[in-house]
């Protein structure tokens, strides 16, 4: 049930007429575009991104090629397959990995192709792979995710739901180390105790994963969503109901799975303004010239059947606050 009109992304620096530009025109000469993905085609992130493309006037098999190269948990084929990009000749790589490993393989594969990078758990300005926001003055532009900046307001929505709560289980891996230090600053205003578990090697063994959650006392919990865990999201939210645990996610994906809550942006979204950077860049627009986004309005979402099935009571101030609930 919708509660809240939900506006997902506005430009940093500039307002592009980006879809009014789409329609007025047809799209130009083919387009061959190129991504090493973690996960597969039929993701609802990849779906998002097509159907955008489609809406751009962008047709597979007709004005579009995309090299799509499916690396699953295979970290270490990130760089391999990104050089085989390049070598295919595409004209844009969609760097859609989320973590900083894939970006800095794109980069190393070329310095000249333009890349539309889906920044989730890093930091490209920090890293210095942008100058600014404004103006990326590289090859690089796109999207990106202030995600600790997420994790103090996550672990406050989550106190909410469940007051009685002191000990804070954190589910988290190698590619998210600015989200377990942020919510370790979080906790003491909050008064819980973080009881962090960090998951190597994908694939990772989630049922170990909880029960070692369990094993140490976790009250509650904060999955700091990483691209290694979203193809497992019906598997991680029956976890959370097995164990009993009030889960924050950070993806409404994982809500319509089955999750309590999450509050994030909408990332499928995020896919969508990605093909949008990659049109303007098809009709002449160079990276250096096109402004970083990051969203500016997130959503909230809570699952009223996963709350009943915990034993949790909504608090009314919270369901008011919700943009999206699930019965």
């Amino acid at each position: 049930m919708k509660r809240r009109t939900f506006i997902t992304l506005l430009s940093g620096a500039a307002a592009w007429p980006l879809a009014a530009r789409a329609q007025q025109q047809t799209p130009p000469r083919m387009l061959r575009l190129g991504t090493a993905s973690p996960n597969a085609r039929t993701f609802p992130f990849w779906a998002a991104f097509d159907q955008r493309l489609r809406e751009l006037g962008y047709i597979e098999g007709q004005n579009l090629a995309f090299e799509f190269i499916h690396t699953g948990d295979r970290v270490d084929r990130i760089s391999e397959a990104i050089q085989d990009l390049v070598r295919r000749k595409v004209d844009v790589i969609v760097e859609s990995s989320g973590h900083e490993l894939g970006l800095k393989a794109a980069l190393a594969a070329t310095n000249t192709l333009p890349i539309v990078m889906i920044a989730i758990q890093y930091d490209p300005i920090a890293l210095g792979h942008v100058d600014s926001l404004a103006r990326p003055t590289s090859n690089v532009t796109g999207l990106y995710l202030r995600r600790p900046e997420l994790v103090a307001k996550q672990m406050e929505i989550l106190a909410q739901m469940s007051p009685g709560s002191t000990r804070l289980g954190v589910l988290w891996d190698m590619y998210s180390p600015d989200s377990i230090k942020a919510a370790e600053r979080a906790a003491a205003s909050l008064n819980l105790e973080v009881l962090p578990l960090e998951l190597a090697n994908p694939p990772y063994d989630f049922v170990v994963a909880f029960r070692t959650l369990a094993e140490r006392g976790s009250q509650i919990l904060l999955v700091i969503s990483s691209t290694y865990f979203n193809r497992d999201r019906p598997h991680i939210t029956g976890l959370t109901m097995l164990h009993r645990l009030p889960t924050m996610f950070s993806s409404k994906l994982y809500v319509e799975a089955g999750g309590l809550m999450s509050y994030g942006p909408s990332l499928p979204n995020m896919f969508r303004r990605a093909a949008d950077y990659v049109d303007r860049i098809a009709r002449g627009a160079k990276p250096a010239d096109l402004p970083v986004e990051q969203p500016t309005k997130f959503e909230l979402a809570v699952n009223l059947k996963t709350a009943k099935a915990l034993g949790l009571d909504v608090p009314p101030t919270l369901l008011a606050r919700a943009d999206e609930v699930i019965e």
